[in-house]
Formats: structure tokens, C-alpha cells, sequence
């Protein structure tokens, strides 16, 4: 009972914190797309734009949280972490498509300037530091990588809510209607720019590219140095979710002991985060070759 109950409970506690980050987020998306329309603020709708990508975020975190906990099956022989990828590449799009919408509004708005509501932004912007600021604090409590990453987006929304409300108090006394679109550029820019490699990471994924955190060459290296291994005929690698790697291996050993050198490789491509592999041992390059235009 005493072991249930450590691993369960964190678990139900975290799916809880996460739910509540996700209904700030889209709660305050929703009212950022009504009344950055009202009070005609372009920056309030960029981070409009940047809340509604986390709020999906969110949402397949928690989604996928508990969906990666599936075990293979003969649908899915590799398991379900790749259903992470999902979320992540829809994730990118919608922050790719929302930025640039708002990047073509904010540029007219910037040479020429209109009216913003500063009152509202600056009720809103004080509404919006709170209620971000309590999510980023449920996030600190949590231990899984899932909270860790989105108490990074909760304290990015915090600094970016900070910034509206400091311009709002700025153009109460100054009528500097520029600075709105300017900061909107400055969001929707910064948005971009985390929302590009996210996309085109997870589209190399996708596309089984070798993974970006593997040497390739480091690793063939490697495998070669090893006292059973003479050559690496052939290593194809890729990446599951990002995190966890599969590899096929094909090998000539200097050894008789096929499973001795089998395991040294495995040993090898573990160190590198491969946690599915096939290894196959050729009696020579000329074997692999013809095997190959087989």
C-alpha cells in the first residue's frame, strides 16, 4: 500500500496542476482575442496568439502524459511516444500561422498609429500578471519535465503581461500609440522564433532524420574502437520522440562470439540514448554489399 501510494499520488497531483495551467491559459486567450479587439491593442492580441499555443500545449501535455503510459502493441510496436510528435508539430503551426496573422496587423498599425484603451490594457495586464504568476507557482511544485517546461512558458507570460502593463502606463501620460504594435512585433517575433525550430525539429523527427543530439560519426567511432567490433557496415539511426532513439546495426567482429559482440554494441548505442535496436553480424563487407543490391 505504502509503494501505491508514493507513485500514484504525485501523478494525480501533477495531472491537476497541469489541468488548472490549462484552463488559465485558455480562459485568458479568450478574453485577450475579445478585448485586445476592444480596446484595440494589437499587443494584447499577439500574446492572445502566444496563450492559445500554450493552452494547446497544455492540453496535449497532459493528453500525452498519460497516453506515453500505454504499453506496445501490434499496432503500435514502438509504443505511443511518438504520439508526443502531435502535439508538438500542431503546437508549431497554429503559433506559426497566429504570429504571422498578427505580424501583418501590427505592421500598418505601426506607421499609423491609432487609439489603444489603456485603462482596460492596464486592468487586464494586472489581472493577467496574478493569475499567470499563480500557474508559474503550481508549476514550481512539480517534478516531471512536463511542469518544468511549462513553468517556462508560464513565466514567459508573466514578463510579456509585465511589458503591457508598464505600456499601458506609459501611454496613459504619453500618447506613444507606436510603442502597442511595436511590443506586438517584439512578441509575435520572439514567438517565432521558439516556434521554427520547435517545427522544423519535429519535422526531421518525423522524416526519421539522424537525431540532432547523436555524432554520427562520433558514435560509428565508437563501435569501431571496441576490441569485438572490426567494421560498421551500415548504422541507421532516428529518433523516436526526441528523446528516446531506435538503430539498425550491421557489423563485422573480430571475435567468434556473436552475442559477445552484439552486446558491446548494445552497451555502445545505449550510452547514446538508443533504447530499440536490431544488430546484425556480416562475415564480411563483400556479404553486406551483396545482401544490400539484393
Amino acid at each position: 500500500m505504502t509503494h501505491k501510494h508514493h507513485h500514484t499520488t504525485p501523478n494525480a497531483e501533477s495531472g491537476k496542476r497541469i489541468t488548472i495551467v490549462f484552463v488559465l491559459n485558455i480562459v485568458f486567450a479568450i478574453l485577450e482575442f475579445i478585448f485586445g479587439a476592444m480596446f484595440g491593442s494589437v499587443a494584447i492580441l499577439s500574446d492572445a496568439v502566444h496563450d492559445s499555443g500554450d493552452a494547446i500545449a497544455v492540453g496535449f501535455a497532459w493528453f500525452f502524459e498519460k497516453v506515453s503510459r500505454k504499453k506496445s502493441n501490434h499496432s503500435y510496436t514502438l509504443g505511443y511516444r511518438r504520439f508526443s510528435l502531435l502535439g508538438a508539430l500542431i503546437t508549431s503551426v497554429i503559433l506559426l500561422i497566429g504570429s504571422t496573422l498578427v505580424i501583418l496587423e501590427a505592421i500598418p498599425r505601426l506607421l499609423h498609429p491609432t487609439p489603444v484603451q489603456t485603462t482596460g490594457m492596464f486592468w487586464l495586464a494586472v489581472i493577467a500578471v496574478i493569475a499567470n504568476g499563480y500557474g508559474a507557482y503550481l508549476m514550481t511544485r512539480g517534478q516531471s519535465r512536463n511542469e518544468s517546461i511549462l513553468n517556462l512558458h508560464m513565466l514567459e507570460d508573466v514578463l510579456g503581461w509585465i511589458a503591457v502593463l508598464i505600456l499601458s502606463i506609459v501611454m496613459h501620460f504619453k500618447p506613444w500609440y507606436w510603442l502597442d504594435p511595436l511590443l506586438s512585433l517584439s512578441i509575435s517575433i520572439f514567438i517565432l522564433t521558439k516556434a521554427i525550430p520547435k517545427f522544423i525539429g519535429t519535422l526531421r523527427i518525423l522524416m526519421e532524420a539522424a537525431p540532432e543530439t547523436v555524432n554520427y560519426a562520433a558514435l560509428v567511432a565508437e563501435l569501431e574502437s571496441a576490441p569485438e567490433i572490426d567494421k560498421t557496415t551500415e548504422l541507421c539511426i532516428w529518433s523516436i520522440d526526441g528523446e528516446k532513439h531506435a538503430a539498425m546495426l550491421h557489423m563485422t567482429i573480430t571475435i567468434t562470439d556473436q552475442a559477445l559482440a552484439k552486446s558491446a554494441a548494445r552497451t555502445i548505442l545505449e550510452k547514446h540514448d538508443v533504447a530499440y535496436s536490431a544488430i546484425e553480424v556480416d562475415e564480411n563487407i563483400q556479404e553486406h554489399q551483396a545482401h544490400k543490391e539484393n
